[in-house]
């Protein structure tokens, strides 16, 4: 892939607040739910640094908001509103702050003037972190929802410590929450926060969002808690999922563990009607452009290729430490292609950055080490002095060094064995208006749904990356700038204004229930509990499992 630069960019100016129709979150309050609030606390190991300005919590611990997808989501849509709350927890066990609000911040991380967002601190004790985020959050549901690529872990011990921090999280937004708010409640750790709070709030409009796969029907049988998690999640009003499978998936269930009616996307759950969709996520492709655009970046990415010795191709690989994400095949179809003579060092170089991940877990331990064996093997094959075939990089990176290796990377391999959406692969695409950039794409991501000019692969098959990697490599200047035109121009129409906004509107809709087209509203707050519709079984959907 090497030849003149291509100029020119995709048509289209990128999506604003305004574009999307103005307010998607009305007059309500909002409460935003999640495992982890926005914000890192700042340390004396961490500094308080950066462009992200900081806040003191009222017992004097300082903070400054994370630079995470969430957050740059949902702060064009929170930031400035007089009644918006963020429940989550810090990230670290032990008792939580006190409230605090984190002041309005730009783009650029400086202070807007606006009203900030409330911060409403949820504490995890050490036991809890252990059996309820890394033990049923991450050794079961995860591995369960990723197509159990490990072998879930099933505790009841771990199962109970899920159902007192769901109820505590709850508990919290019920506190802070006005009534006739809107609340959103996020991913994977959460499912059982929908219900418990429906129970104690019915005048809420609640919406839940998976951020991972959701897993066929067969798959979710083998959960122990089945009953218990579907029943947390028809607590909300709109259900949402990454992909059409996974609502498809949700809608299934329903009807076949639960017996409830289904009418298209909506099912029957008691009194009320529940709508199930897909909305992928997406990036801040105006946050990525800023970072590409800075001297700084360009500049490294610069001095990035100069300190791999200029190679005429570098395939680049971004992941979390995470066995989902298919880095062993990755680095052995890259060992066979040199092995094979397909590539060449030091023409080309593979760099691997693996950021740290649930370490005291034990299957990520192992797969560290194997990752780590194999990196090893293929330096001492085929590296020279001076010259490693692969650069491994275990560690995190600040969002300006990920911008400047994005440009610095002829070639981004993004090749997860499951994965929900992988917003890493839309960054690239969003880093890379120069044209000049390849995307290798495993068909298991949810982004594959919409970067499809993107070189598709079976993760499961070392051939099949193999060929994508060769195909990327060796593909014409012209077909490389139009295939990314038109990822670009996908990407731009939907970025993550445009998930929350879609969101939020579907969220508020969800008062007229199925019904809407003929004036017969189910979920209204002001006849919330009158019986819904009777269900029209013969015209069900289906959809594959």
């Amino acid at each position: 892939m090497t030849g003149a630069p291509v100029t020119g960019d995709e048509d289209g100016d990128p999506l604003t607040n305004d574009t999307l129709g103005g307010d998607a979150l009305g007059d309500e309050a909002f409460v935003l739910v999640a495992n982890r609030l926005p914000v890192d606390e700042v340390t004396a190991g961490n500094g308080g640094g950066g462009a992200n300005a900081t806040v003191t919590s009222p017992d004097g611990r300082v903070w400054r908001r994370s630079p995470g997808g969430l957050v740059s989501a949902l702060y064009p849509l929170l930031a400035g509103r007089s009644q918006a709350t963020w429940v989550g927890w810090t990230g670290a066990p032990g008792p939580a702050p006190e409230p605090f609000e984190l002041a309005g911040f730009g783009g650029d991380g400086e202070s807007t003037g606006r009203p900030g967002i409330r911060i409403q601190p949820v504490p995890l004790s050490e036991q809890e972190f252990d059996e309820y985020y890394e033990g049923y959050a991450n050794a079961t549901i995860w591995p369960l929802y990723h197509d159990a690529v490990q072998t879930p872990v099933h505790d009841r011990q771990w199962a109970a410590a899920n159902r007192a921090v769901n109820r505590r999280f709850a508990e919290a937004v019920d506190r802070v929450s006005p009534r006739g708010a809107m609340v959103w409640v996020h991913d994977y750790q959460l499912q059982l926060v929908p219900a418990m709070l429906r129970e104690r709030r019915p005048d809420l409009r609640i919406g839940f969002f998976l951020h991972i796969p959701f897993p066929p029907v067969e798959l979710f049988m083998q959960l122990p808690q089945r009953l218990e998690v579907m029943k947390g999640l028809l607590g909300a009003d709109l259900v949402g999922f990454q992909t059409p499978r996974g609502a498809q998936n949700f809608l299934h269930l329903a009807q076949q563990l639960l017996g409830l009616r289904r009418r298209g996307q909506w099912v029957q759950a008691d009194d009320r009607w529940v709508r199930a969709e897909a909305f992928p996520i997406s990036i801040d492709v105006d946050e990525m452009q800023r970072l590409v655009a800075l001297p700084s970046v360009r500049t490294r990415a610069g001095e990035i290729r100069d300190e791999l010795g200029n190679p005429k191709v570098v395939i680049l690989g971004v992941d979390r430490l995470d066995y989902t994400k298919g880095i062993g095949q990755r680095l052995r179809a890259y060992r066979e292609l040199l092995n094979e003579g397909r590539v060449s060092t030091p023409d080309t170089v593979f760099v691997q950055v693996a950021t740290p991940s649930r370490e005291r877990v034990e299957h990520y331990g192992e797969l560290r080490e194997d990752v780590e064996r194999e990196v090893g093997h293929i330096n001492g094959e085929f590296g020279r002095v001076g010259i490693p075939a692969v650069h491994y990089l275990r560690q995190s990176y600040s969002r300006e060094e990920l911008a400047a290796l994005y440009l610095a990377a002829d070639v981004m391999a993004v090749t997860p064995l499951r994965d929900g959406m992988n917003l890493v692969a839309k960054e690239y695409v969003a880093a890379r208006g120069d044209l000049r950039g390849a995307l290798v794409l495993s068909e298991f991501a949810g982004a594959a749904r919409e970067l499809k000019h993107a070189y598709m692969c079976n993760p499961h098959d070392i051939d099949s990356i193999k060929d994508a990697l060769v195909r990327a490599v060796e593909d014409d200047p012209q077909s490389v700038a139009k295939r990314m035109t038109a990822m670009r121009r996908q990407l731009r129409r939907h970025d993550v204004r445009r998930w929350a906004a879609d969101f939020l509107t579907a969220l508020r809709m969800t008062e007229a229930g199925p019904d809407a087209s003929n004036g017969k509203g189910a979920n209204g707050r002001g006849t919330n509990g009158r019986r819904a519709a009777a269900d029209d079984s013969d015209h069900q959907e289906s959809g594959a499992a």
